[in-house]
């Protein structure tokens, strides 16, 4: 009979079980960057939502960009 250090089938395994452990590794990895992500983007829902009710309702409905300038007096 032979060693396992010789065994074909025990280093395969071993080998499989060094990229399952490495796999396992990366997956906690992208698992915490995906609850970090989610965690910013709901930080960012509220911020935005926060804006939406700062700024004062308009009748300007066509979401046009207005320059501060037109709103200065004509003196200036």
């Amino acid at each position: 009979m032979s060693t396992a250090s010789n065994d074909p089938h025990a280093q395969r395994l071993e080998n499989l079980e060094v990229k399952l452990s490495y796999a396992e590794d990366a997956l906690d990895k992208l698992d915490a960057v995906v609850a970090r992500q989610q965690t910013q983007i709901d930080a960012l829902i509220a911020q935005v939502l926060t804006l939406k009710k700062r700024v004062p309702e308009s009748g300007d409905t066509t979401g046009e960009f207005r320059s501060l300038r037109d709103d200065l007096p004509p003196h200036y």
